[in-house]
């Protein structure tokens, strides 16, 4: 673990797909159900693990060249797939559990702040009986208009009326993550559990790393 100076905090702030939970085979089953769309094959799963994390749309333009227009379109393919099958293609992580319970059991104030739609991080919480643990869910609207890290964040904060940044820590596993922390003025730790390496997340900034979800706990 990677720590810079001595931080307490109250409110801490979780991404979702790839720090909570691992989504790799539902998320990367729906782009293939979106790409199929326009008879593009990929057979290689790994390739599609860039998926996870940032907005679909922009990865959509960003990989395959889409317009807006039709990563919009692949979007609503994306969803077709996902919100019927891919959705529980999921697991939580090893550790996940216990971590959050014991920073409960400290009396913290957990919220989720991801650029997953809320509806379907609702119905994914639910479902692995995580939801309990929340004191607030934050996600990113179906219809596009709130969908950077940095943006839910910024929602997380105002909804939950906190002044206080220097008492906010926000965990991720990819650099938007870090990013979006850093637009908001709060602490970021990166874990090294899901999809983003040790390299993207100090490149971006991360004030911590982790290795496993227990570390956390020991904050």
């Amino acid at each position: 673990m990677k720590r810079v100076g001595r931080m307490e905090f109250q409110y801490y702030l979780f991404d979702l797909d790839g720090t909570l939970t691992d989504p790799g085979i539902g998320i990367t089953n729906s782009v293939m159900y979106a790409l199929a769309k326009y008879d593009i094959h990929v057979e290689e799963r790994s390739e599609l693990y860039k998926f996870i994390g940032p907005p679909l749309k922009e990865s959509f333009q960003k990989y395959y060249g889409f317009s807006e227009e039709e990563a919009l379109r692949s979007v609503e393919y994306y969803r077709e797939y996902f919100r019927d099958k891919g959705i529980l293609e999921n697991k939580v992580y090893d550790g996940v559990r216990e971590m959050l319970q014991s920073l409960k059991e400290r009396g913290k104030t957990l919220a989720l702040a991801t650029s997953k739609p809320e509806e379907f991080s609702v119905r994914i919480l639910k479902h692995f009986d995580l939801y309990p643990f929340f004191d607030f869910i934050g996600g990113a609207t179906m219809d596009g208009s709130r969908s950077q890290k940095k943006d839910v964040i910024r929602y997380v904060l105002d909804s939950l009326q906190i002044t206080d940044l220097s008492k906010v820590l926000m965990i991720g596993d990819r650099e938007q993550d870090i990013k979006g922390a850093a637009a908001n003025q709060i602490a970021c730790a990166g874990v090294l559990y899901g999809y983003g390496d040790y390299q993207e997340l100090k490149t971006a900034g991360a004030d911590m790393i982790f290795e496993r979800p227990e570390e956390l706990s020991r904050l």
